[in-house]
């Protein structure tokens, strides 16, 4: 029978200020994390002495209590006493980014578009089979296009769904819920209403008239398509994350299944229609008459501004306003200058592309960046954009400078085009007409190769970040051989186990180790190393029995059956797994020397975390001889296990 933590779980909170003081908690291996409305409400001394509490540490803004290995029981029983709103493991939780407003955008747009790269690359080499297959002539109606075209184009129609589900995990909200407020946003008969007549007209006569085909208990409800939009289901699942996380907390158990999600999409959805709407139509309306008053009086000026910003408008789904007067310019004058600064961006960012693959040393972007660029010669540069540029932050800004200059030059020579066509290598065919000549085709060939040489060019030539610190992974995975040195002590001592060292670095005594616990010994017997390299090599022979979720720790049994803790850096939890980069599962076997995993440390220091490496035993041993070297390579001897 498993043993009942409530009562301990019970004294915990009420000693940390009760459940009013607790802002939210996450575990990590040993340890229940706290962040605390006030830490002077917790009664430290007591929960020292408390039985079931190691001790308690203050880090790092959290009010940390040791448990050690029955910490996820012990942290179920906490959310379930204390019915704690939006708790979870540090699988789910994510911190608040850091650092300016544009790179907490970028990291949260990364890391809600890194699940799904993989197949966003192939569907958009999808819609480039189907945009050649038109091009050579077979029928947008023939079942053999209209098929391709929805394997490719069926992700980029429906990527509010996709978004959805990542952005439930970032905020910590049921994904499905999430999936339900998305699919009511993309419902057709919502957002293609089919009455033929609007009821009315709001804001009549002014640059914000808005038909109005149905309300919503009176209130006037704005039509926007949510279709391929990113920004808008990001928005409504944060929002209805608070909505969930207030709703746990008040609803009873006996009709918390059901209850909280109904209620969760019985308010979002409402609202982020009633608001989203409105605020994307309104914005995008400005955008698009503040385009076309500048494009009057400086054509150059309004191209170099529609080619520079076109994917971030394409993001937040404010190109939506530049569409309509496009149309209504082929249809009234038989051309549009508007859609045709549009036409290089996708050309700066496949140049900018190309440059990160050639400079890049990371297998995975390489990986990335070869289907990005297939589907990047068709226009649909999706992949790139959120696969690699925009998580670098500097190509994308390049390509970004690239495409304002080559439209802006464009925009001055009059560059427009003839239909809605594509964008892309098959968007050349709407930039001439039999009575138009070649001279607008001339133009906008010298465009876009002007886009893609400036996007080259400039990422040539800025620093390319590093997205996985992969170098190493690119090598093959093969076990090393753990150095003679290692046998040595055990011919001479005749004990029970040797373990070599898992990092090449600088040694340090555990009782040096920069946090208390590991200091003192409670966790185990051991050694600290400060590591110079990323690589983590398996010690010595076994089995892998944990990889914690965030990557920060590992967990190994040895042949011999003594259980070993590699604890990477101090307060490494809250980088919630960036900067580690695992290569082996739970239950996998292992070998001395094996690659177990990739640590980018450098990463981990400008985050402001020491990166010192505890290496314990957390079974029962007599003691552990520790090596009189002051620096190791990886594979060389550690220390014994006395047992």
């Amino acid at each position: 029978m498993a043993k009942n933590y409530d009562a301990l779980a019970k004294d915990i909170l009420d000693h940390v200020g009760g459940r009013e003081n607790v802002i939210d908690l996450v575990h990590c291996i040993t340890r229940l994390r706290f962040r605390l409305k006030d830490e002077g409400l917790a009664d430290d001394n007591y929960l020292k002495q408390r039985e079931g509490v190691v001790t308690v540490v203050k880090s790092g803004g959290q009010y940390q209590v040791v448990i050690g290995n029955e910490v996820p029981d012990v942290f179920d029983a906490v959310n379930r006493v204390g019915n704690l709103a939006g708790a979870t493991t540090t699988e789910t939780v994510n911190e608040a980014p850091k650092g300016s407003l544009f790179n907490r955008f970028i990291q949260l747009m990364s890391g809600l578009f890194q699940p799904i790269l993989g197949p966003l690359a192939a569907a958009g080499m999808l819609k480039g089979l189907a945009a050649l297959l038109a091009a050579s002539g077979f029928a947008t109606t023939s079942g053999t296009y209209l098929l391709i075209q929805a394997a490719g184009d069926g992700l980029f129609q429906f990527l509010p769904f996709f978004l959805a589900y990542t952005a439930a995990k970032k905020f910590n909200i049921n994904k499905f819920t999430a999936m339900a407020i998305a699919g009511a946003m993309l419902y057709p008969s919502l957002i293609n209403p089919t009455t033929g007549h609007p009821l009315y007209t709001l804001f009549s006569g002014t640059m914000f008239a808005s038909p109005i085909y149905y309300t919503f208990f009176g209130i006037p409800v704005i039509i926007q398509s949510y279709y391929s939009t990113v920004v808008p289901i990001i928005i409504a699942v944060y929002f209805a994350s608070k909505i969930e996380h207030w709703l746990k907390r008040v609803v009873p158990d006996v009709i918390k299944l059901f209850i909280v999600p109904f209620g969760t999409i019985l308010i979002a959805v409402p609202v982020s229609i009633l608001i989203i709407g409105p605020v994307m139509t309104w914005a995008a309306t400005g955008v698009g008459n503040g385009l076309i008053s500048i494009q009057h009086f400086a054509p150059w000026l309004a191209g170099a501004l529609i080619g520079g910003f076109w994917q971030v408008l394409v993001m937040f789904g404010l190109h939506w306003g530049l569409i309509p007067i496009a149309i209504n310019n082929i249809m009234t004058l038989g051309h549009d200058p508007i859609i045709a600064a549009a036409f290089t961006p996708s050309f700066a960012q496949i140049g900018a592309l190309l440059a990160v693959m050639i400079r890049t040393k990371e297998s995975k972007v390489k990986q990335i960046s070869i289907p990005a660029f297939i589907s990047g010669l068709f226009g649909v540069t999706e992949p790139s954009i959120y696969g690699v540029t925009l998580p670098m932050k500097t190509p994308f800004i390049m390509s970004c400078i690239a495409a304002g200059i080559a439209s802006g030059i464009a925009g001055f020579l009059q560059f427009k085009v003839y239909v809605m066509g594509g964008l892309g290598i098959f968007g050349f065919l709407s930039l001439f007409t039999a009575k138009s000549g070649l001279g607008n085709l001339y133009v906008g060939i010298f465009a876009t190769v002007l886009a893609f040489v400036l996007g080259f060019a400039l990422t040539m030539f800025v620093k390319i970040p590093k997205l996985y610190e992969t170098e190493a992974m690119a090598e093959e995975n093969t076990p090393l051989q753990v150095h003679e040195s290692v046998t040595t002590p055990a011919e001479k001592l005749n004990i029970k186990e040797i373990i070599a060292s898992p990092f090449a670095g600088k040694l340090l005594p555990l009782s040096e180790t920069p946090d208390p616990v590991f200091a003192s010994g409670t966790f185990g017997k051991g050694i600290a190393i400060e590591p110079a390299s990323g690589e983590l090599l398996a010690p010595t022979n076994g089995i892998i029995q944990f990889v914690f979720p965030t990557k920060h720790a590992i967990g190994m049994l040895t042949e011999n059956g003594t259980e070993i803790l590699i604890h990477i850096g101090m307060d490494t939890v809250q980088l919630e797994g960036e900067g580690f980069t695992a290569l082996v599962n739970e239950g996998d076997e292992v070998v001395a020397g094996q690659k177990l995993m990739m640590v980018d440390l450098e990463f981990i220091k400008q985050k402001g975390f020491s990166t010192v490496t505890p290496i314990v035993v957390t079974s029962e041993c007599e003691d552990t001889l520790p090596t009189g070297e002051h620096e190791v390579n990886a594979g060389d001897y550690l220390m014994t296990i006395l047992r």
